[in-house]
């Protein structure tokens, strides 16, 4: 497979930029076009990503403080968010959630419960929580920091998250808001922009080969014949992300250089 390049690459003008960096832009990414939805990302670099995608190319989006609070870019309290008013938007499709994956299928099935049979699990992990009602109602992205061969599986364990093989099954009315639109991991950007909704790999990222990518998974990917780089964050994104917002520097720690 031949990879191409990213349009800034080489180019002096911008300092380097980490492999954390590209996932934080990867993750922003998820939320371009959504309009004026509840960005709900769970976890660090997600969170990072919503708040930059804010800052730029998405000011419609909403942020909350995770509990009943609308807060600004800089936590600043900008509206109250009543728990009627918060199911409402879970339930119509005006909330983009980007989550975790224990284990996710070439269809977006994905599990957050157990390894193993539900019966006799040889591991316990978080349970099924809210991962059908958000996937059924809301669209959900991904974010995955460890890309191998134990999280991409040929078949998940348990349904936690319906991926779109199970959302066909519901009909049109059932699966009116279902919606994956992006898995992204510390290896590449995945989609199910293709006919039968098998997970397609959309980029890798700087230092990353296609190679790397297949063997990392338990499953056939859609792979087209050239498969560029992940887009390169901007010189004013590479700024904000670094002085305002994660100035501490938290994202090296979820994906070190």
């Amino acid at each position: 497979m031949t990879v191409l390049p990213s349009a800034a690459e080489g180019s002096a003008a911008l300092p380097p930029v980490t492999r954390a960096e590209y996932c934080v832009v990867a993750c922003a990414e998820a939320w371009r076009g959504d309009g004026e939805v509840l960005a709900s990302p769970m976890g660090l670099i997600p969170s990072f990503g919503a708040r930059l995608a804010k800052r730029t190319f998405a000011p419609d989006l909403l942020l909350t403080d995770g509990e009943a609070i609308l807060v600004g870019l800089d936590g600043t309290v900008e509206g109250w968010l009543p728990y009627r008013r918060h199911l409402a938007m879970v339930t119509g499709g005006r909330r983009h959630v980007m989550m975790g994956a224990s284990q996710i299928d070439r269809y977006g099935n994905q599990n957050i419960s157990c390894i193993g049979s539900w019966e006799r699990p040889s591991r316990q992990l978080l349970g099924v929580r809210g991962a059908p009602a958000n996937t059924l109602n809301n669209p959900v992205s991904y974010w995955i920091p460890r890309h191998s061969p134990r999280v991409f599986v040929d078949r998940v364990d348990l349904v936690c998250g319906v991926g779109y093989d199970r959302a066909a099954g519901l009909g049109p009315q059932g699966a009116r808001y279902h919606r994956l639109p992006r898995v992204v991991s510390n290896l590449g950007v995945f989609d199910f922009e293709t006919p039968d909704r098998r997970m397609r790999l959309v980029s890798v990222h700087p230092g990353v080969d296609v190679a790397e990518v297949v063997a990392a998974t338990g499953f056939d990917l859609v792979i087209g014949a050239q498969v560029p780089l992940t887009r390169e964050p901007a010189a004013d994104e590479l700024r904000l992300i670094r002085e305002v917002v994660d100035p501490q520097g938290l994202r090296e720690r979820e994906v070190p250089a």
